[in-house]
């Protein structure tokens, strides 16, 4: 029995990893929809006891204990390590389907799913979405990859048929998705050790739009979104770009630095709307006419999405600006792939600051191996460029690739393992006036986070 026709039989449902930034809203819509969880985690975080309030019955730890035996189906994610007892119990005695399963049901149970997808720009184009309809009234439910300052949360549960949520490319879980609307933001080269080329990525985002019900919003002036996307039809296809060859175009554009960009949304070349954005770079004109076309596509107003685009100040981790001590200005940015990194450091070197620091840590050996002289590249952007110890992640270090092989390619490089000794270092050289952004998608922020408490105890 596949999970659609479970859902619509069962009420117990449990998840094991809760408190993960993916699963908990997830959760919550559940209980929200009315049915009665529970789930366990290893790790006393915020998001755990978030769901506990909703009104999830939780564990600290994961044994087969939790399991009891009203459970009538379990949810679980892949970041559970093999061997874990809960799960392999849970496995030999419940219906057991992995979270890309879940949400991939949900798409289907809304009836304006708004799947957003891409290399680059997920979070942030999700949580423009999610903005602008709850701004417009719209009440959406909604997962996202990040944290959104509005709701404080990772997702939430509205009172409508909108369902916007962020369908990650990763293992090809946003194959599990139906959305009626998916929005295309690009596509690059990532997650090789998965896809292992740039064609298996393109057929991958082709089966993700033929899998969409009604509507395909994609970036025109991407070369690779477009040849995926080639020869599909009986959807509704609307590009997005700054040609003028695409129905909807961004124009006069101006992005002078700082925190705020402007420019003029046009629909088959007819004047719509001027469009003052909250958030850095110019990577985020194009990602927020995306969410103005779809949350458009959804019924949004356009003084309503005018607005929402106007108050959105950016999510958790996407040039997340946390803060001046002693003049120095902190920032943190998921970014993780070179693409990213160049957007970013792009926007930071056109913010006026005296100074520009990266403090990079680089995320799993294969991509670091695979796109070394890319890295290298784009980490001689800033002025100053700091590399720490490589995450490894889920991978073991096979490849024998280490930081200093990242480093020594970047002129003025300096590589240090530690976050404290990188938090010592960027203290004792940067002065008033500069910009510090940490960059990765693993626990970097860290490091921006025992220099703000170091500069904070020296003032007190």
């Amino acid at each position: 029995m596949n999970i659609d026709d479970i859902l619509k039989k069962v009420k117990r449902v449990h998840f094991i990893g809760i408190g993960g930034s993916g699963m908990c809203p997830l959760a919550e819509i559940l209980i929200s929809l009315g049915y009665d969880v529970s789930g366990s985690d290893n790790n006393d975080t915020e998001t755990f006891r978030k769901i506990e309030k909703e009104g999830a019955k939780v564990y600290l730890g994961q044994v087969r204990e939790n399991l009891t035996d009203d459970i009538e189906l379990v949810i679980y994610t892949n970041a559970i390590l093999k061997g874990n007892e809960e799960l392999e119990y849970a496995k030999e005695h419940f219906p057991c389907f992995e979270r890309a399963e879940l949400l991939g049901a949900m798409s289907r149970i809304f009836s304006n799913c708004i799947g957003v997808c891409g290399t680059h720009g997920k979070t942030t184009t999700t949580s423009m979405i999610t903005q602008i309809l709850m701004e417009a009234g719209l009440d959406p439910s909604a997962v996202i990859g990040g944290k959104l300052p509005l709701i404080d949360a990772y997702g939430r549960y509205g009172h409508s048929q909108n369902f916007v949520c962020e369908s990650c490319e990763f293992n090809n879980t946003f194959l599990k998705m139906n959305p009626d609307i998916a929005v295309i933001l690009n596509i690059d080269e990532d997650h090789l050790d998965f896809f292992k080329n740039l064609d298996n990525i393109k057929k991958s985002f082709r089966e993700f739009a033929e899998k969409t019900t009604k509507t395909i919003i994609f970036n025109g002036d991407d070369e690779n979104t477009v040849d995926a996307i080639s020869g599909i039809e009986g959807k509704k296809l609307i590009s997005i770009g700054k040609s003028d060859k695409n129905e909807w175009t961004a124009k006069n554009i101006n992005v002078p630095g700082g925190f705020r960009s402007y420019y003029d949304a046009y629909h088959n070349g007819e004047f719509v709307a001027s469009v003052t954005l909250s958030v850095p770079g110019e990577h985020n004109i194009l990602n927020s006419l995306c969410a103005f076309v779809a949350a458009y596509e959804s019924g949004a107003d356009v003084e309503s999405i005018c607005k929402g685009l106007y108050d959105f100040g950016g999510a958790s981790r996407r040039f997340e600006l946390l803060g001046e001590y002693n003049g120095i200005t902190f920032a943190d940015d998921y970014a993780h792939h070179p693409t990213e990194l160049r957007v970013t450091l792009e926007a930071a070197m056109k913010m006026g600051y005296n100074h520009v620091w990266a403090v990079h840590q680089p995320f799993t050996f294969s991509r670091t191996a695979t796109l070394l002289d890319d890295f290298a590249e784009v980490l001689q952007i800033p002025d100053k460029c700091v590399v720490s110890a490589i995450m490894g992640s889920r991978e073991i270090n096979t490849i024998g690739i280490k930081a200093k092989d990242l480093a020594d390619k970047i002129p003025g490089c300096v590589q240090l393992d530690t976050f404290e000794e990188i938090s010592d270092y960027v203290l004792a050289n940067a002065q008033p006036g500069d910009l510090v952004i940490t960059l990765g998608c693993g626990d970097i922020y860290k490091a921006a986070r025992m220099m703000i408490a170091k500069l904070k105890q020296k003032q007190s």
